[in-house]
């Protein structure tokens, strides 16, 4: 064995444990990317459907507002039992309005369509982060391998550099998501 096989076989061994890091950090941005687009769509589907109920909410105090308008003006009808009615349903349109011990009333219900509208952008912003720090793992990957094909060193520092570039993605999704915007 002459000299330059040891020093391309030690080469080629560090260029297997970069390999083996990027894949290491590689399975965990896939990881944390398939969590934040699966609390993304948990987020998506809750805001919908309180914005569903919020909706019918605001149907059904439209039809009752309606049938209570209707009532008051209908001739012949009793004064006292228009009256009773129309105060009556003015008591259940305004529990529908707001009604915070049960949580069911417009304002409750469009403060929670809102929190998980504001819980998915989030999820979202740190799905991007995540997806291009994996992309920058698996360029660096190939990079690396094809390092110990080429034996040009150029291409293993490059995909060094692209796993600390992954590493800063991943960063940056966890801890500020919001501090820069991807398009």
């Amino acid at each position: 064995m002459s000299g330059g096989h040891g020093a391309v076989d030690a080469s080629n061994k560090k260029v297997a444990l970069l390999i083996s890091i990027l894949a290491l950090f590689l399975a965990l941005g896939e990881t944390l990317g398939k969590s934040a687009q699966t609390d993304a769509l948990g987020a998506n589907v809750e805001a919908a459907n309180q914005w569903a109920y919020f909706q019918a909410r605001t149907i059904r105090a439209t039809v009752l507002k309606t049938a209570s308008e209707e009532v008051a003006l209908e001739p012949g009808a009793p004064p006292e039992a228009v009256k009773k009615q129309v105060e009556e349903w003015a008591k259940t349109m305004a529990r529908w309005e707001s009604d915070p011990a049960s949580g069911d009333g417009r304002k409750e219900l469009a403060a929670k369509a809102k929190a998980a509208e504001a819980k998915r952008d989030l999820s979202l912003a740190r799905y991007h982060h995540y997806e291009l720090g994996s992309a920058a793992f698996q360029i660096g990957i190939v990079l690396a391998s094809a390092q110990v094909i080429t034996g040009i060193a150029a291409l293993a520092f490059a995909g060094g550099a692209l796993g600390v570039a992954g590493v800063a993605m991943l960063a940056v999704g966890l801890f500020a998501p919001h501090a820069f915007h991807l398009v």
